[in-house]
């Protein structure tokens, strides 16, 4: 996949800010948050690339990290669709004060739920999302839990009208059988 690498410089100079290889054989390209979608699509068109397959993407809180900088950063783990074993991994950050990026989901259909969590967890705003909501925590819950600053002890609003079996079985479903 280092010819991906090369590839992807050759296109986008300015906007893919640095790329590199691991001796395991794993490729990261890290890029600019504002091109991330345009990046994404060469990714999944560009024949040589080929990298149609959307595996998972995460989020990781950089806040305690000594150097600084952005806060957050997402890596999108891409597949290619005729050898799958190839892969490339996108990294994308964003500043606490701005945790919003294009959302990938017009391209991939399978980035719906990554990014759903991320927003769920994290707090991270994807741009053009059909359906960003929360996806795991209820929606009045208060803040992103994965967060490295959310509070240990933190309590959140009780919601009523909704009972332990409601939230286990869902609404209107029929209590357990005695």
């Amino acid at each position: 996949m280092r010819a991906s690498l090369d590839r992807l410089r050759d296109r986008f100079a300015e906007k893919v800010l640095l790329a590199y290889s691991t001796e395991q054989g794993d490729d990261f390209a890290v890029v600019d948050p504002a091109a991330l979608r345009e990046v994404a699509r060469f990714c999944k068109e560009e024949p040589e690339l080929d990298l149609r397959m959307f595996v998972s993407m995460c989020v990781v809180d950089r806040l305690l990290l000594p150097e600084g900088g952005p806060r957050f950063e997402l890596v999108y783990q891409l597949r290619q669709g005729r050898e799958p074993w190839k892969k490339l991994h996108l990294k994308v950050r964003l500043t606490e004060e701005r945790p919003q990026v294009d959302s990938v989901q017009p391209i991939w259909k399978g980035a719906d739920w990554w990014e759903r969590y991320a927003w769920d967890f994290y707090g991270i705003r994807f741009t053009g999302h059909p359906d960003l909501r929360r996806i795991l925590m209820y929606e009045e819950f208060e803040g992103h839990p994965l967060r490295k600053d959310y509070p240990l002890r933190g309590r959140q609003p009780l919601v009523e009208g909704r009972g332990s079996e409601e939230l286990i079985r869902g609404p209107g479903a029929a209590p357990p059988k005695k």
